[in-house]
């Protein structure tokens, strides 16, 4: 008996020690998806509020996790921000201000024709070179990368393959979707069309690809950055979700006038566009492809998913679709409709559920983020601007610090050149036309309605001084006077717009919503015989 037991014995110790020689299991980072919609206001999301727009998926991201209700672009256009997301730097210090495209100095007088007081400067008109971004960053350290959609950060060059993306699907130099419209065939030189994908629409396109990258490399460590070019103009949607969004506008109440004269253009007054509510949609939809695909490799509690947007939304210029009351105003303007965002990160081991972080943070703070949360050292050399937000997302605290915008050009929509410094509550913004400063509290007055610099005169003197100092430390360019400037042409331009151009708006508004509206192409080319 006594030989059982320390046979019985000696094999418990043998197969303690056998386990232990075992490897332990592989330890892998996470995967990265960066869903970023192009031109998406802040309130045009259903978990953000909105009443008109529907967006389940989208939803989806939102309910697992932490929501920054302060989230900014860096820019109220699209490549500044675009470059603030890839290099940690804001725009007045990577130099690319304004679109890739916008005129400037003399140019913008002759082609604009809009007889303004002054002339844009000149930008950097691609990604630099000498930057290490944030997909660079990302395949240095093992990271199969993979970009979809919009760039606009550089023409033949300086596309994604030229900074760090192993692959690319319909990223170069176009803002929009141009070439063939939101329904296949797109022609988009970045990216094939098939035959069966004929009235496939854009978002479902770029969907598609990303699902195939994710299935592909299942078994790697990926980032995917998902860049829709919804919900950017022209917008256009199929007939069924036409119908559904203008019965549901019906249904809520169609106000008889729909626009109001802002400073240089009509800004819209409701949520009631039909065709803009179902490329929202049709967005959303595509979005739901992606987490599916997530969920159906298993790969769901291994990926961090970013949601964000570039500038806020449309309420005027371009297809003027929407609105973000009680924001004001949107893309292109100085305003918080046109910088501030849907900012949310899910972090699967963190367990978020919708819960909500007030901090003010910005697209620049993505890039340290990101390298924090998949265990590599950070770069402040690169990402001089932004910082990680990974204490917050443990609920930590990270440093005061300021937030600066400069956007010394006028923008399609109806924005001003302007540059912005926002300290915790308050927010002052500097109009170079009128050389005035105007200040806000943004915990009291989220809509920027009341203009409290003449009470509060030394806390506009620290917050310019704070603003100048950083422009001047980076080489800002700024505007200057035009010597041809003629205000009575510019008042006579301004009044066409107001009495000419907004009647013209109201009826192409009613014609939206008018039971019989057919575009007259086959719905944009999502109707297929």
């Amino acid at each position: 008996m006594k030989i059982y037991k320390s046979l019985f014995y000696l094999a418990g110790i043998l197969s303690v020690l056998c386990l232990s020689c075992q490897e332990e299991p592989e330890y892998r980072k996470p995967n990265i998806v960066f869903i970023y919609v192009d031109d998406l206001g802040y309130n045009d999301l259903s978990c953000m509020g909105s009443q008109f727009y529907e967006t389940p998926n989208v939803d989806r991201i939102y309910n697992e996790s932490m929501v920054f209700t302060n989230g900014y672009a860096n820019c109220q256009v699209c490549s500044p921000s675009r470059a603030s997301l890839m290099s940690g730097k804001f725009p007045a210090r990577h130099g690319i201000t304004d679109y890739i495209g916008a005129q400037t100095g003399e140019d913008w007088r002759e082609r604009s024709k809009r007889f303004t007081q002054l002339l844009p400067p000149d930008y950097v008109v691609h990604l630099p070179h000498e930057y290490v971004v944030l997909p660079e960053a990302l395949k240095e350290a093992g990271y199969k990368t993979f970009f979809a959609g919009k760039w606009h950060l550089g023409s033949e060059g300086s596309y994604p393959t030229d900074h760090g993306f192993d692959i690319n699907q319909g990223g170069f130099e176009q803002g929009g979707p141009y070439t063939g419209g939101y329904f296949s065939p797109f022609n988009n030189p970045q990216m094939e069309d098939y035959k069966d994908e004929v009235g496939m629409s854009m978002p479902s396109k770029l969907a598609k690809e990303t699902t195939a990258f994710i299935k592909q490399h299942k078994d790697t460590t990926f980032f995917a950055f998902l860049s829709f070019y919804a919900v950017h103009s022209p917008i256009q949607s199929t007939h069924e979700k036409w119908e559904k969004y203008r019965n549901k506008a019906e249904e809520m109440g169609i106000a008889e006038e729909g626009f109001a004269m802002g400073h240089f253009l009509p800004i819209r007054q409701n949520q009631d566009n039909p065709v803009y509510a179902g490329l929202i949609e049709l967005m959303d939809e595509a979005v739901g492809m992606v987490l599916d695909s997530l969920e159906a490799y298993g790969l769901t509690d291994n990926t961090i998913v970013i949601f964000s947007s570039d500038n806020g939304g449309v309420v005027a210029g371009d297809n003027f679709s929407t609105n973000l009351s009680p924001l004001r105003a949107g893309k292109g303007y100085q305003y918080e409709g046109g910088i501030r965002e849907p900012y949310f990160i899910k972090v699967p081991w963190l367990n978020h559920r919708g819960e909500e972080n007030h901090t003010p943070v910005t697209g620049a703070d993505f890039y340290p983020t990101i390298l924090e949360l998949t265990d590599q050292d950070l770069r402040p050399e690169e990402h001089q601007d932004g910082v990680s937000l990974v204490p917050l997302l443990k609920g930590g605290k990270i440093g005061d610090r300021p937030l600066i915008w400069h956007y010394p050009h006028y923008g399609n929509q109806g924005g001003q050149p302007s540059s912005i410094i926002r300290e915790g509550d308050w927010k002052l913004i500097y109009f170079y036309e009128s050389e005035r400063e105007v200040l806000y509290n943004l915990k009291t007055d989220i809509g920027e309605t009341t203009d409290l610099s003449d009470r509060y005169k030394d806390r506009v003197a620290e917050m310019s001084s704070k603003l100048f100092d950083y422009l001047k430390k980076v080489n800002a360019k700024f505007p200057v006077r035009d010597p041809m400037y003629d205000a009575e042409k510019e008042a006579e331009y301004l009044e066409r717009i107001k009495n000419q151009y907004m009647p013209r708006l109201e009826e192409q508004r009613m014609r939206y919503l008018s039971k019989d509206f057919d575009p007259g192409n086959n719905w944009w080319g999502s109707e297929v015989d």
